[in-house]
């Protein structure tokens, strides 16, 4: 007998970890039924793939009324783009069904797997990847997961035999976990973001912390140096590039020691850049605590290449270099991508409001850009900030962003996209944004040479 039959559960979210997590509980034995109070119109596409699957989809906050008022369910399941006290979970809550998240729901049939679980306000992406590629070339089979690639759900669907999970975490999904628990866990940085989900930073900061709950002594966390997590159980390793960090990853020059005896350089790194020799860092830590060696390490890195939409070179232009860093969608990201910056450059920026405050950013602004392009629905905001300090100028397009900005750019001076919030006023995502911006470069045209004057012999 399948461990969920006779159960009936809600899952909550009509996306990819919603039907991940609808496909597992159906596969346990449950009776299933999945809610979203989207807009009609545009769940149809998922409405269908449902039905195809046989597993209702309700649409609605008057169908999850009538629903919990017929059926008598023994969990809701959330997925992380909703939040637990919006009204669509709190018809449940409110009703006395338990709540889990989608990936506490998928770890408890995944348990018996050792995990490496990342956060972080940025880099969790990269330094993903960069465990992956250890993991996989050092011989040890894992997967990327989580907030990135596949849903946790859908692991669990595969039963393929991994060695380890490599597990992106953001802090909506550690909002609802109760029992999951990291055998090694990496706090790469905090920020303030997410400010339109979070009432305050404090808040965003406890559920990322969350990450550190069920840890034990004999768990390892690898935190970057200077972080105020207060005292954690699991043992802890640190990191930073920062000159004269006390940490046990350090950079002196192009060296990386750990406890005093270097163990690599820069130059064996395939990312040259601080905040991903940090990265890096972050994920040889890691590759050491699962019990690696860090040569072979340094051999499976050999190659790798980041992800596009994070300080992509895309083109250059009549001397020009355009820059894609789509994928800032916060101000520690928009920060980073500046401080790589060598000279002063004409920076487009603007998107969805999330409620971030600007104003740190104003001594960067004056000492790494020459002009600013603004977008999206924080344009007049940060206009009224910024123009009395760099020249400003507003668009109503990305690709009109990219002719502005080429218009403010001094020959050979370079063109960055650091959007510094989230896409969603204008776009579903950082990587349709990005993709926009490179579309635009691609389309500008170089401008002829002018043939010097002949002059008479």
């Amino acid at each position: 007998m399948k461990k969920l039959s006779g159960h009936h559960y809600a899952i909550l979210g009509a996306g990819r970890s919603g039907l991940g997590a609808a496909r597992l509980a159906r596969r346990l034995g449950a009776e299933v039924v999945v809610f979203d109070d989207g807009d009609p119109a545009s769940l149809q596409k998922a409405v269908k793939s449902f039905e195809s699957e046989g597993i209702s989809l309700k649409i609605g906050l008057d169908e999850a009324r009538h629903a919990c008022g017929e059926i008598r369910f023994s969990m809701v399941v959330i997925s992380p783009g909703l939040d637990a006290g919006w009204p669509l979970p709190k018809i449940f809550t409110d009703g006395g069904v338990p709540l889990i998240g989608e990936m506490e729901f998928a770890w408890r049939e995944l348990r018996h797997i050792p995990v490496v679980a990342i956060t972080g306000t940025n880099g969790k992406t990269t330094t993903t990847e960069l465990l992956e590629r250890i993991f996989e070339g050092c011989g040890k089979r894992t997967i990327a997961c989580g907030n990135y690639g596949l849903a946790l759900s859908e692991v669990a669907l595969s039963e393929e035999p991994y060695d380890v999970l490599t597990l992106e975490v953001s802090s909506f999904q550690l909002e609802t976990i109760v029992d999951f628990h990291p055998q090694v866990a990496l706090w790469l940085n905090f920020a303030a973001d997410h400010l339109d989900r979070y009432p305050d930073e404090d808040t965003y900061f406890v559920a990322k912390r969350h990450i550190f709950d069920n840890m034990t002594a004999d768990d390892v966390a690898i935190v970057r140096k200077g972080e105020r997590l207060g005292d954690l159980v699991p043992k802890v390793v640190t990191f930073s590039t920062d000159e004269g960090a006390d940490s046990d990853f350090q950079l002196k020059g192009t060296d990386v020691w750990l406890n005093g005896e270097v163990i690599a350089s820069v130059n064996d790194f395939p990312l040259k850049e601080r905040h991903n020799i940090e990265n890096q860092m972050s994920a040889l830590a890691a590759g050491l605590s699962m019990g690696l060696e860090v040569p072979a390490m340094l051999d499976a890195l050999n190659g790798y290449a980041a992800a596009r939409h994070r300080c992509e070179l895309v083109r250059i232009v009549n001397g020009r270099r355009y820059i894609n860093d789509s994928k800032a969608t916060n101000l520690h990201a928009l920060e980073t991508c500046l401080r790589s910056q060598d000279e002063p450059v004409v920076l487009i920026i603007g998107g969805k409001e999330k409620g971030l405050d600007y104003s740190p950013l104003a001594g960067l602004l004056h000492a790494k850009v020459a002009g600013l392009v603004l977008i999206g629905e924080i344009a007049d905001k940060l206009f009224d900030q910024f123009s009395s300090l760099v020249p400003c100028r507003k668009a109503v397009s990305v690709p009109e962003s990219v002719q502005v900005a080429t218009e403010m750019a001094a020959l050979d001076q370079d063109i960055v996209f650091s959007p510094g919030t989230s896409s969603f006023d204008m776009f579903s995502s950082y990587v349709e944004r990005g993709n926009v911006f490179c579309d635009a470069v691609m389309r500008l045209t170089e401008s002829p040479i002018p043939t010097p004057p002949k002059t008479k012999p």
